[in-house]
């Protein structure tokens, strides 16, 4: 494992690959999550929580995760990587370029991800990375969501 200090430009650039890493580990995304997201989120659409229903009327033959629950699992999903940035105070969310949904997570069954570093690029208040991750339910070739994370490496405060 390699460690790169956030304020080392060139050296994450070095990273930045049209490859994707390694899978992370699999989690199971089981009906009770999805009903305790949709109780946090108030999203009770059927789809989600009625399971008789679900089974009756949806074209997946049962319930599916709410988009934002799988996206919401991007920590736990976290991929490997052959490097770790260090040095820095803390990091933030800064956003998102795209998100998609582009296939169903069935109750029940497992994601995980993988991700590649598209960009680092300085800015005023640190270094900000570029980061393409792919969600799949595990054995579909077809992602479940794809999302262009922006994440802003602070340095320590003083």
């Amino acid at each position: 494992m390699q460690d790169i200090r956030f304020d080392d430009i060139e050296g994450l650039r070095a990273k930045v690959s049209e490859e994707f890493g390694p899978w992370g580990p699999p989690v199971e995304v089981t009906q009770a999550m999805i009903d305790k997201f949709a109780e946090l989120t108030g999203d009770q659409q059927w789809i989600h929580v009625d399971v008789e229903r679900a089974k009756r009327e949806s074209p997946f033959k049962g319930t599916i995760a709410h988009g934002f629950l799988t996206l919401s699992l991007l920590p736990v999903l976290r991929s490997g990587s052959d490097y770790k940035v260090i040095g820095y105070g803390n990091a933030t969310n800064y956003g998102s370029d795209k998100l998609r949904f582009v296939s169903p997570v069935p109750a029940g069954s497992k994601v995980h991800a993988r991700s590649r570093l598209v960009a680092v690029d300085p800015k005023p208040k640190g270094t900000q990375m570029t980061s393409e991750i792919a969600v799949h339910v595990v054995g579909s070739d077809r992602p479940a969501l794809t999302y262009t994370m922006l994440v802003l490496y602070h340095p320590a405060m003083r």
